[in-house]
């Protein structure tokens, strides 16, 4: 399934590189950059809320959702990010939402998607994005070191995303400082916390780190916060909520 996943991104990344010039001139009129890291930086812990309509691991989770509308939810409960899938053949997202979320809420908004190549972050930021994810698993050192110094030079946040101790090592290699500890194994798409409680000890304080999938209630936020993550990424969950504002609300709260 990741080979699908990446050979169907590698295709978009090369139709991103014919625009790349458009994308840059678009991306750099921009001058309404959202701080993700700052947004994640307050005490406590924070919460980025992920808008997703299916994934190859839960299948269709709402293929009718209303992204604009469940992003003044997830704002209105306390998120303080929204996460927008916009990888299309397996995730059921475009970039059409991301742009409608970023013009409908005031946070934050990251791009989630497979990035590939330097084109696919400019255009995220020319649809306003405010942040990118770069998985370690899926890039050489070089090219995470280089899409890290591009992201930089866009001006725009990267989460760099790790599922073991040596991938969590090559983030901070290249200087990293949002970093994400994935529960779930790319291989079998099955999601474990104790991945996140483990990788806790090796993401540095000076660092933003993420736990990222399988939180799907209180307890497993509360296990997220005792490992001492600034922040959680939540989405299947808050998709299937009947009151995601709430849901947000209460996965926040201290005990």
């Amino acid at each position: 399934m990741l080979d699908s996943i990446l050979s169907a991104a590698d295709l978009l990344a090369e139709e991103a590189m014919s625009a790349m010039a458009r994308y840059r001139g678009e991306a750099e009129a921009r001058s309404d950059v959202r701080s993700l890291r700052h947004a994640l930086s307050a005490p406590g812990l924070s919460l980025i809320a992920e808008i997703k309509r299916c994934s190859p691991s839960a299948g269709s989770i709402d293929t009718d959702i209303d992204p604009v509308r469940l992003a003044v939810a997830y704002e209105s409960g306390g998120a303080d990010a929204i996460s927008v899938l916009t990888e299309t053949k397996h995730f059921g997202g475009s970039i059409d939402d991301l742009v409608a979320v970023r013009d409908a809420v005031a946070l934050p908004v990251l791009r989630k998607d497979f990035t590939r190549n330097e084109a696919q972050i400019w255009e995220a930021r020319s649809a306003g994005a405010d942040a990118v994810l770069l998985i370690v698993a899926t890039l050489s050192q070089a090219m995470l070191e280089d899409l890290v110094a591009v992201a930089r030079d866009v001006g725009i946040d990267a989460i760099v995303e790790t599922h073991s101790v040596v991938e969590v090592e090559r983030a901070i290699a290249v200087g990293a400082d949002i970093v994400g500890a994935n529960n779930r194994d790319l291989s079998t798409f099955t999601t474990d916390l104790r991945v996140s409680e483990m990788l806790a000890a090796y993401i540095p304080a000076d660092v933003v780190s993420i736990a990222e999938s399988g939180v799907s209630s209180v307890d497993g936020a509360q296990r997220m916060r005792s490992s001492g993550y600034d922040a959680i990424l939540v989405g299947e969950a808050l998709v299937r909520s009947d009151d995601p504002a709430a849901f947000i609300a209460a996965l926040r709260e201290p005990p």
